[in-house]
């Protein structure tokens, strides 16, 4: 199939990036994400073909919204039973600016012909990735974690990536107004 993989996600400064990846306990199973990675995922669209990909462009360029504060606290892991997938750092919750410009990324990849991503979503920020490791395994990571908090953070833009065996691209850049 032609066309790129792509996801829409909001990027943090290098600070913040390198924060996150300084949490990385070095733990057996577990792959820590280099700072290039670490971003938040507000919609996954996955193989788009190339016309499709030049209107969704359009369409998100045509969003509109205003910068907003977003913290970051707190660990945790997916799924919240079983062995776990994914470590990921939080944004707290009920955050209205956050979930409006997901409303608004999913209306775009419908005005585009686009299948939107309709799983449940909760906002997070992937830091590390398991393999064939137990709950247990991680628990005294989380337990010294439990606290963690690097503030507020200023979201200004979010971005359209395509990503290739593990590499992600920037396309497109939306910056706030």
């Amino acid at each position: 199939m032609d066309g790129n993989r792509l996801f829409v996600a909001i990027d943090f400064s290098d600070a913040i990036k390198e924060l996150l990846v300084r949490l990385n306990p070095h733990l057996p199973g577990v792959r820590w994400l280099e700072p290039e990675q670490v971003h938040l995922t507000l919609s996954f669209l996955g193989q788009v073909y190339a016309d499709e990909e030049e209107l969704f462009r359009g369409k998100l360029q045509t969003i509109r919204f205003i910068a907003f504060f977003l913290p970051i606290t707190g660990v945790g892991v997916f799924p919240a039973k079983g062995k776990p997938r994914v470590i990921w750092a939080g944004v707290g919750r009920g955050h209205p600016q956050l979930f409006h410009l997901k409303k608004k990324v999913q209306e775009a990849a419908l005005a585009a012909g686009l299948a939107p991503d309709l799983r449940a979503w909760h906002p997070h920020i992937t830091i590390a990735r398991c393999r064939d490791v137990s709950v247990e395994h991680v628990r005294p990571f989380l337990k010294t974690n439990s606290d963690f908090d690097a503030g507020l953070t200023r979201l200004e833009s979010f971005s359209l990536y395509s990503s290739v065996a593990g590499r992600y691209t920037r396309e497109l850049e939306v910056k706030a107004n």
